[in-house]
């Protein structure tokens, strides 16, 4: 890759995050650390507002665009493949806004480039997800981004029915199922519930904000611990 273009990268990838370590940046664009540092550092001589420092972290400053972006026939093609791969397994308001953004990018698209992308041979047909829960899905995504407490009533792998009081974190999605990570109010510890396992739910009027040993960042952390500990 030419350096141009590893510039023009990197300021695309450090403007659509909220952090950019060097070393996400490097594994991203395939060159070393230190390359990385010295990119950065030519960006910010050149007026570029990004802000951090090494083994910190960089992010763009306010106040920064780009001029309005074409898409190849290759990332078109891409965007179409995504799309059609994620509506199956999407709660359906993402799914419909899926649909709408893709409609957006292709409307810019020079013709040959759209047709090709919409002629693409890969399809996802609609065979993932009940409707049900779907449903519960979309519930906790826009209760996780509110942060607002769930009442849920979970049956576990042995039958055993259970209500509990959660604040949602984030929903994964697992190649076949998706689950809620959690803080759980009567356990006092994360825990994960399939989501396809949860009978009813009720998004409470109580709102969580985060606190110490209790986020998304806290579950990330003991995962990688227990993952070190089986490996080691």
């Amino acid at each position: 890759m030419r350096r141009a273009d590893r510039l023009f990268h990197i300021v695309q990838l450090v403007r659509g995050r909220r952090l950019s370590t060097a070393a996400f940046l490097a594994e991203r664009l395939e060159v070393s650390e230190r390359t990385v540092y010295r990119d950065v550092a030519e960006l910010q001589h050149q007026g570029v507002p990004i802000e951090g420092e090494a083994g910190v972290g960089y992010r763009m400053g306010a106040g920064f665009e780009l001029p309005p972006l074409m898409f190849s026939q290759a990332e078109a093609s891409a965007l179409v493949a995504s799309v059609r791969l994620a509506q199956a397994w999407l709660d359906p308001a993402l799914a419909r806004e899926a649909e709408s953004a893709l409609s957006k990018i292709l409307s810019v698209l020079a013709r040959d480039a759209r047709a090709a992308a919409e002629s693409l041979a890969l399809f996802a047909p609609a065979v993932g997800q009940s409707p049900e829960v779907q449903q519960r899905l979309q519930a906790l995504r826009e209760a996780a981004q509110a942060r607002h407490k769930v009442l849920l009533h979970y049956r576990a792998l042995d039958g055993a029915d259970s209500a509990r009081t959660v604040r949602p974190l984030g929903c994964f999605f697992w190649g076949s199922v998706w689950t809620l990570a959690a803080w759980c109010e009567e356990r006092q510890a994360l825990r994960s519930f399939r989501i396809d396992r949860i009978t009813t739910l009720q998004r409470l009027e109580v709102r969580f904000r985060d606190e110490p040993g209790r986020t998304l960042a806290d579950l990330f952390r003991q995962v990688e611990a227990e993952r070190r500990q089986r490996a080691g």
